[in-house]
């Protein structure tokens, strides 16, 4: 088996679409069918988590000198990271087949590189 991170991305109006506890339910329900299809296939979801918006992230820029530190992703795009999924897979096959059902429009499949 091998581990593929999932990121989501998508547009950030999604926060101000979703203004129900209801609508949000119903959001997080599409995700959890996901959950489900990926242990209904034989991959194991390892983690994952959905993001605040882009707005509340910092940057640290390492260069030379002191590392710099400010507000905000500086990152001009339409789409931002909203979260992430870490699943053991056979093989990449099985990680595109996966990412063909997760509820997100664009997801960015990488594989983790192994370390140990």
């Amino acid at each position: 088996m091998a581990q593929y991170v999932f990121l989501l991305f998508d547009t950030e109006d999604w926060y101000d679409q979703v203004s129900t506890a209801e609508e949000f339910q119903a959001q997080m329900k599409l995700h959890n069918d996901f959950a489900a299809a990926v242990a209904a296939a034989g991959a194991s979801m390892l983690g994952g988590e959905a993001l605040e918006r882009s707005s509340t992230a910092s940057t640290v820029r390492q260069g030379s000198g002191e590392p710099l530190v400010t507000d905000g992703p500086f990152i001009e795009t339409k789409e931002a990271l909203g979260g992430f999924y870490v699943i053991d897979c056979k093989d990449l096959d099985q990680a595109l087949a996966l990412a063909k059902l997760c509820p997100s429009p664009n997801i960015e499949v990488r594989p983790v590189m192994p370390t140990s």
